[in-house]
């Protein structure tokens, strides 16, 4: 298993909208983090606020199409989704400012949604959380800095190692897992929301592109070699304290789409 933890590219402006984004998600999980000991009402209330695809087609619930990508299906869908916005979400800031980020990132979490729309229309399982429009940020960061480095932990049952790897390896992967994905699942069978992912991550690169046309291009490329326009970040690593504990956890497939 590789886990991204952070990646070489120091922000050089704070990243307000990164933060908000990162706090909304978490104080509304935090909100109607009670309904999860009901899962009928907890099912009411993804139906509702979630993306239905075929409440859409009957011509109702378009503020869901905004609603759901502050909704996460549990709290390690929510964590690991923060994560990758923590990560890579203040270099885009930086580069849109902060704003046109703000829109950038709702409009591909738009477009993500839309693409999931269109491959079931009719479905009746709900999506939620926030993936497609992080995929977008991760789209738009890979054609800007394809070779910024992303510290990767890798865990393989003893095997712990902190591994750096260039975004185009890390980010490219991902979405070719994320079309394989939604080519081998069947409609209609809840999980993992791949198309939307798909359709963030492609809405996040073309957006994106006039702001690397207007940097240079393939010549932005060639300036720093696939780098970040600024010194990366050095870290230095020690020896943790911290026992090694291993445990083992069931799960159980849930009813909706993240």
């Amino acid at each position: 298993m590789l886990i991204p933890i952070r990646d070489h590219n120091p922000s050089t402006r704070r990243p307000y909208v990164t933060y908000a984004l990162l706090a909304a998600n978490v104080i509304i999980f935090i909100l109607y983090f009670p309904l999860f000991s009901d899962d009928y009402a907890l099912m009411r209330f993804f139906q509702t606020w979630g993306m239905l695809p075929a409440r859409l087609t009957y011509g109702d619930g378009y503020e869901t199409l905004v609603t759901h990508q502050f909704l996460h299906g549990d709290l390690i869908h929510l964590g690991s989704n923060m994560l990758f916005l923590w990560i890579f979400g203040d270099n885009m800031e930086e580069v849109w400012g902060h704003w046109k980020f703000l829109a950038f990132y709702l409009i591909c979490g738009l477009a993500a949604a839309g693409l999931q729309y269109v491959t079931e229309p009719n479905s009746m399982i709900p999506m939620v959380g926030a993936s497609g429009a992080i995929a977008g940020v991760l789209g738009g960061y890979l054609l800007l800095y394809p070779r910024a480095r992303v510290d990767m932990f890798l865990f393989l049952i003893v095997i712990f190692r902190v591994i750096p790897i260039p975004a185009w390896l890390v980010l490219g992967s991902w979405f070719v897992m994320q079309v394989l994905g939604g080519l081998s699942v069947p409609a209609g069978e809840a999980g993992v929301a791949y198309w939307a992912h798909a359709g963030g991550f492609v809405a996040g690169l073309l957006l994106s592109w006039p702001v690397w046309h207007k940097l240079g291009g393939r010549a932005y490329w060639a300036l720093h070699d696939g780098h970040p326009p600024h010194p990366e970040a050095r870290y230095s690593f020690a020896k943790s304290p911290i026992p090694k504990v291993s445990r083992k956890r069931r799960f159980q497939p849930s009813p909706w789409r993240r």
